[in-house]
């Protein structure tokens, strides 16, 4: 049985012109050898899985080469080449060793190579050991640096070496180099399968040639997108879709169970709403033509998303994102996540909703209600508020001095017994009716300290009418008891009459006869 190997190894490219995505740097390297320009320090900075190990290698064996018009890529230079993992070989040491190897000559080709791969895992005292043999090296020696994290590398280190930023692969490029090798491979490939792997790979070409094997050993020569999502666990665009024509049709329960069912196939809610927030941004690429570009998708999820976007406002989209971005920002801080996610898809069914049908008091009320509506209201109502508010201020003042008097009347019992003629008593009835009628009144009106009141102060002192007496008072002389004993007939009538402040007035104000 012949072995397996992996496709990041099978199809490694050989050759410049098989670089995938990395057409600038190929090139500069190409100009460099051709024209001799080529430095003895360079650093292959970038991502993992983009090209730099082999852009290395390449460049060592092109080189090396004696006839540069006549490229032999099975040309080999195994005893020139020299790779060095630094994050096992990163002492002083290792260094020290490296720098006697440089001393001696190549003996077939021009050049030596050391390729360091993995460089900035070298202490720091190796990286001093370092410096001046990689500021003057030998003639025949070439080094070459490979890292993926550039920041750890001392500057002095830096400042030596040419300098090559690798970028990550576009998913385009590696969709169209997958669907090559499926090809060479004779399979048979969806090109929304291979959409989906060049993003599940992230820029990474060896990442997505390690899942382009792993969905082959699943779905056999045919690679459809359902094996795809199957096999990486990633939801697939079709829920988006149909979320999304939920939402514009305002149907909360079947959002509410089309979520239940994502989660039951063991997607967290961040990977969803996430997920969804793109997809609305994807529609919004999509209204315009001059951004259709930017969609990163196959050619069939095109059709779809230009189809679902004529249905979509513009004002929605960007609601939508809204709501979405900030249901991701306050996933990890939420302590009911699921809830979290529920409210933002119950929003965003109703960004549009009006329902102009129901009447108005089965109109459901809005989760916000915008300043506008404020602004709208008429002035009728605004003054029947006001009032409303005034009444039951004054209620609560007329409580609140009812209470103060019992207490006081509770600290002073008075126990005095008074007569006074019927219509005395009625008199006093009519003048404490008109005196809580004006005390009300009062206490609606302006404030006392405003130029306001002061005017209306002085204008009710001018009109006002001449004290007359209310009946007409006894003449003939009478005695103390008969006086007290009219009293205590007022206060009981009074308590009869269930005015409690009154009679508390009365108890606590204990008259004096002149003269007696």
């Amino acid at each position: 049985m012949e072995q397996f190997i992996v496709s990041a190894r099978k199809y490694r490219p050989q050759v410049f012109e098989d670089v995938v995505g990395q057409q600038a740097i190929t090139k500069t390297l190409e100009n460099a050898i051709k024209n001799n320009h080529l430095a003895q320090a360079l650093l292959f900075t970038g991502p993992r899985g983009v090209g730099k190990t082999t852009c290395a290698r390449i460049l060592a064996k092109r080189i090396n080469q004696e006839h540069l018009e006549k490229v032999n890529p099975d040309e080999d230079f195994a005893f020139n080449i020299f790779e060095l993992d630094a994050a096992s070989n990163n002492s002083v040491d290792d260094i020290r060793s490296l720098t006697d190897q440089v001393r001696i000559p190549p003996q077939t080709g021009h050049f030596k190579v050391y390729i360091i791969d993995e460089v900035h895992m070298l202490s720091q005292a190796a990286f001093n050991a370092f410096l001046k043999t990689l500021e003057e090296p030998p003639a025949h020696a070439i080094f070459i640096l490979a890292t993926t994290e550039k920041h750890k590398i001392i500057p002095t280190i830096l400042s030596r070496c040419q300098i090559f930023d690798f970028k990550r692969i576009g998913v385009t490029d590696i969709k169209n180099y997958l669907h090559k090798i499926a090809i060479e491979e004779h399979i048979e490939a969806e090109d929304d399968a291979l959409h989906i792997i060049a993003q599940k790979a992230d820029g990474a070409l060896r990442d997505a040639l390690s899942i382009f094997d792993r969905v082959l050993s699943f779905s056999g020569t045919k690679l459809t997108r359902l094996d795809v999502v199957e096999n990486l666990n990633v939801l697939d665009y079709e829920v988006y879709f149909n979320m999304t024509d939920l939402i514009l049709k305002h149907q909360i329960p079947q959002l509410l169970i089309a979520y239940n069912e994502v989660l039951s196939k063991g997607f967290e809610g961040l990977h969803f709403i996430v997920g969804l927030a793109s997809h609305f941004r994807d529609l919004l690429v999509a209204k315009d033509g001059a951004t259709v570009e930017l969609l990163e998708v196959g050619s069939r999820a095109k059709e779809r998303y230009l189809l679902q976007a004529k249905s979509c406002e513009v004002d929605f989209l960007l609601q939508a994102i809204d709501l979405a971005n900030t249901c991701d920002l306050n996933f990890k801080s939420s302590k009911n996540q699921r809830l979290l996610v529920e409210l933002t898809l119950m929003k965003l069914a109703s960004i549009n909703f009006n329902p102009d049908h129901l009447d108005e008091k089965k109109k459901p009320k809005l989760n916000l209600i915008p300043a506008s509506f404020y602004s709208q209201l008429p002035e009728e109502a605004t003054k029947k508020s006001s009032v409303i508010v005034a009444e039951t201020n004054a209620e609560y003042q007329i409580e609140k001095l009812e209470v103060e008097v019992e207490k006081q009347a509770a600290t002073h019992p008075v126990k005095v017994t008074k007569i006074i003629d019927k219509k005395v008593v009625k008199a006093l009835t009519d003048a404490t009716d008109q005196t809580k009628i004006t005390g009300i009144n009062a206490i609606r009106r302006t404030s006392a300290l405003s130029l306001k009141s002061l005017q209306e102060k002085a204008n009710l002192k001018a009109n006002q009418p001449e004290n007359k007496p209310l009946v007409a008072l006894p003449e003939t002389p009478f005695t103390d008891a008969q006086f007290f004993e009219v009293w205590n007939e007022v206060v009981t009538h009074f308590t009869e009459s269930n005015q409690k402040v009154f009679v508390s007035v009365l108890n606590a104000n204990i008259p004096k006869i002149k003269g007696h």
